[in-house]
């Protein structure tokens, strides 16, 4: 398993597009298993932004100053997907919101994973050595193991608070 910093954010987006794909997948589901499905996704949003907010953003911003308007461009769409996470956990998928409400998150998710794959990775990956990502990335493997699963567990909650006021 690489300990790169962008090798495991691609792995993250990686399962995050296959778990909105099963969504996108699942109108006719029962509403018990998109309920299921959508707690899946959550998960994976919230330890996916923790690490970033807590790692990846801070470092990335201490290491390349030059990219300090990508980050909190990065900030400010954690905090549109934390929103929308933090409703659809209080959310019964019986709500004739919660679809509607779940392909927002996942449209804006997936602008933000493509902006980060296709303009600040490359930058990233250019200008810090390999090094440098195994470094990131063995903090971040580090901190995943104690990282909120839910965006209201308190962590989750101080994150996406630190990360408007970054």
């Amino acid at each position: 398993m690489s300990t790169d910093a962008i090798v495991l954010l691609k792995e993250d987006h990686k399962e995050m597009r296959r778990l909105f794909k099963a969504f996108q997948d699942a109108e006719e589901w029962p509403a018990s298993q998109r309920q299921k499905l959508v707690g899946q996704i959550l998960e994976a949003l919230t330890v996916h932004t923790y690490l970033e907010n807590e790692v990846i953003y801070p470092e990335i911003r201490r290491l390349l100053p030059d990219l300090k308007d990508d980050i909190l461009e990065s900030y400010e769409e954690h905090h549109v997907a934390d929103l929308l996470c933090f409703e659809l956990a209080g959310m019964d998928a019986k709500d004739e919101r919660f679809n509607a409400k779940t392909t927002v998150l996942i449209e804006n998710v997936t602008h933000h994973v493509e902006e980060e794959e296709q303009e600040w990775f490359p930058k990233v990956r250019e200008a810090l050595g390999r090094k440098q990502l195994q470094e990131i990335g063995e903090k971040m493997i580090a901190l995943r193991a104690d990282a909120p699963r839910t965006p209201s567990e308190p962590k989750a909650i101080k994150k996406a608070i630190d990360a408007v006021t970054a």
